[in-house]
């Protein structure tokens, strides 16, 4: 039977506002660098990956095999969670982040240094599936280790705000991402930009080892670990306990109540940036340079809204600001779509805006809320699987889905139908787990 653990307060001494800054700082750098790596591909496969490692067949044909080499980054990222969710609640949150920047960078750096199908045939394909199952992995291990050394550093009252850092890494990702596709255009031509100007972002991801290493010589461990680690050793000298195991056993419940709140935003999201780049350039004729500018000027504005939306979950209640996000998602689904069709950069402007805007009210206070579902000793494990079947069940399959939409159906109307029905799975997640914590 699933019970949901009760939040948990700050247990330690509360650390000096300088180190807790420094913290602050190094986990929404480590969020933001992580999913820069992470989008360039998104970017990538909308743009070039198909017709370079997947040639063969039509153009949708490309574009649906980029999309799912897309998708299987998703689908190696509860791995991550695992594994170092599993060795974060056992031996530190930072040794996991550390691991995981290094492995991104290595993965990024080598998609930006791989060979095409020309070159090599079929080895280019399957290693770029490769390096994207590494990407993937990486960022499994990275949201939770980022997250939890924000939330428990935090002190009391602004877990909320704290969180939000880690989560603005999202918007400074895909703001940096599109800047650096849309310096890597206006600097090549066509040409120049499918031979190898589009392999310019992926070589920027070197500069994460040096990151990794900044936090492994200067950040501190958590002090909620740190005394979740006098307990859980004590347990394991008792019980053998396992983070893992307990979490399966009791609290499975929990962690897919957790991703089935917030698939809905990862879905959408990843429509935003990816499945609507590849419809607005190939469907609708659209410059790609024009959309990825307005993809960039959206994200900013979540610069503002997630930290906002966040501070005030901090005082409201998280599942009450989460809720009105997901509620606006499901009603802006199918303006979103019907102003998409015009084919207008301003409405396309407009359409996002919005969605944003709602994504952004739910995705702020989103750290703090999987945090306060677990206990430390259980935290690292029990959050990031939880976001990490979101992103499986939304993210990852998002733009794939919308493809295969568009194709079956030939209106944007059930990708909107899609997005309400994932809306709803999400309305009915957060009731579930609303009711549990009133109960309590």
């Amino acid at each position: 039977m699933d019970t949901a653990p009760s939040a948990q307060p700050l247990t330690a001494t509360t650390p000096a506002a300088p180190n807790r800054r420094r913290v602050a700082t190094a986990a929404a750098l480590a969020s933001a660098v992580e999913w820069y790596d992470y989008f360039v591909f998104g970017i990538a496969a909308a743009l070039v990956l198909g017709d370079l490692y997947f040639p063969a067949g039509s153009p949708t044909a490309g574009v649906l095999a980029s999309f799912a080499t897309f998708a299987v980054g998703f689908l190696a990222r509860p791995i991550g969670g695992i594994v170092a969710g599993q060795l974060g609640d056992k031996r530190g949150r930072k040794p996991m982040l550390v691991l995981a920047l290094t492995v991104m960078g290595l993965a990024t750096t080598g998609i930006g240094l791989l060979p095409t199908y020309e070159t090599i045939g079929v080895a280019a394909p399957v290693l770029l599936v490769l390096l994207r199952v590494a990407q993937g992995v990486a960022v499994g291990a990275q949201w939770g280790g980022a997250m939890l050394l924000a939330t428990e550093y935090a002190p009391e009252g602004r877990r909320g705000v704290y969180g939000s850092v880690v989560q603005l890494g999202v918007p400074i990702g895909v703001v940096t991402a599109n800047s650096v596709f849309l310096l890597a255009g206006a600097f090549t031509t066509d040409g120049a930009f499918s031979a190898w100007g589009w392999r310019l972002p992926f070589l920027v991801g070197v500069f994460v080892l040096a990151l990794a290493w900044y936090i492994h010589t200067r950040v501190e461990e958590t002090p909620e670990f740190r005394e979740a680690e006098k307990a859980l050793a004590e347990k394991e000298r008792t019980e053998q306990s396992s983070p893992l195991r307990t979490i399966l056993r009791d609290h499975l419940g929990t962690v897919f109540l957790a991703g089935g709140s917030f698939a809905v935003n990862t879905a959408t999201f990843y429509i935003l940036i990816t499945g609507v780049l590849d419809y607005t350039t190939r469907e609708l004729d659209m410059d790609k340079g024009a959309v990825l500018t307005v993809s960039l000027c959206v994200s900013l504005t979540q610069l503002v809204l997630i930290p906002a939306s966040a501070a005030l979950s901090d005082k409201a209640g998280r599942i009450r600001i989460y809720t009105f996000g997901a509620v606006g998602i499901a009603l802006w689904a199918v303006p979103l779509f019907l102003l998409i069709d015009t084919g207008s950069l301003l409405w396309l402007g407009v359409g996002t805006f919005v969605a944003s805007c709602f994504l952004s009210i739910m995705y702020g206070p989103q750290a703090a809320l999987f945090a306060e579902l677990f206990t430390p000793e259980m935290r690292y494990t029990g959050a990031s699987l939880g976001y990490q079947i979101a992103a499986v069940g939304g993210g990852g399959l998002a733009p794939f889905v919308m493809v295969l939409l568009l194709e079956a159906t030939d209106t944007s109307m059930a990708v909107s139908g899609y997005i309400i029905v994932l809306s709803l799975i999400a309305l009915g997640s957060i009731k579930v787990l609303a009711d549990r914590a009133r109960s309590r």
